[in-house]
């Protein structure tokens, strides 16, 4: 199963993603979790000592790296290989904490649109690879802009999660993710409400979104808060989210399918 977990910043999408692929790793399962936002956190989130991270460098950083599997330091001028080898990355570069393994992809920045470099020929080749050749239980922790996808991996996107707190920005934020999965194709797109306060609050999302398309809630919670402070993870302290957890589970199972 391949899930995409987006959102505005800030809303919570980065501590599901921890939680859902500690929570698969926990039950056996082969889980790859893919940090694509450029705010990088997942590792943090994951439970990752920081002294086991620090030196790992997104593979949109990896210049020297994208030039050698796309020949584009070869003298031939412009030209390079668009489909570079990449099946050997994910096993070099992962960090592996509880039975997940962690793959930092970054951001290229450029100016303007349609860039074609040997960076991002890299992450284009390698996402691919991670979406359709590998057999892991792939969770993406993406940018509200989903950046990394593109058409002609969004269809190996089993289930798009967009985190949605109880605000007009974040419903905002949803609108536009929508849009831009449709336009690439993804096909199921779910919803989790995050820091729900009140009744008042899961109102509020119920009459702004679909509830067949609602996994749960992930009520605001203070152990979660503490754990962002300590740099532990949510799921090692433990807590009644928990309990939100495994509902969101069991219909995300359900509707992904």
């Amino acid at each position: 199963m391949k899930i995409a977990i987006a959102g505005k910043g800030g809303v919570g999408k980065t501590t599901l993603a921890g939680l859902l692929a500690r929570s698969f790793a926990a039950e056996g399962k082969h889980v790859l979790a893919i940090d694509a936002d450029p705010d990088a956190n997942l590792a943090s989130a994951l439970g990752i000592p920081a002294g086991r991270y620090a030196h790992v460098q997104p593979f949109s950083h990896m210049k020297d790296l994208a030039k050698e599997r796309t020949g584009a330091d070869s003298g031939y001028g412009g030209l390079f290989i668009l489909n570079p080898k990449v099946d050997d990355l994910p096993d070099a570069f992962c960090v592996e904490h509880a039975g997940v393994r962690l793959l930092l992809m970054g951001t290229v920045e450029h100016g303007g649109t349609g860039c074609v470099c040997p960076e991002h020929t890299l992450l284009r080749s390698l996402m691919k690879h991670l979406l359709l050749e590998r057999r892991d239980l792939v969770i993406m922790d993406m940018e509200a802009g989903i950046e990394h996808l593109g058409r002609s991996t969004a269809e190996a996107v089993d289930l798009l999660i967009v985190v949605v707190e109880p605000g007009q920005r974040s419903i905002q934020t949803t609108r536009q993710i929508e849009k831009l999965a449709a336009d690439i194709g993804i096909k199921k797109i779910a919803y989790v409400g995050s820091k729900i306060k009140s009744q008042e609050d899961q109102a509020f999302l119920a009459s702004a979104l679909p509830a067949e398309k609602m996994l749960g809630y992930l009520s605001l919670n203070e152990t979660i808060r503490d754990a962002d402070r300590t740099g532990a993870a949510p799921y090692d302290i433990g807590g009644d989210f928990l309990e939100e957890l495994r509902t969101i589970k069991t219909r995300l199972l359900d509707y992904a399918g």
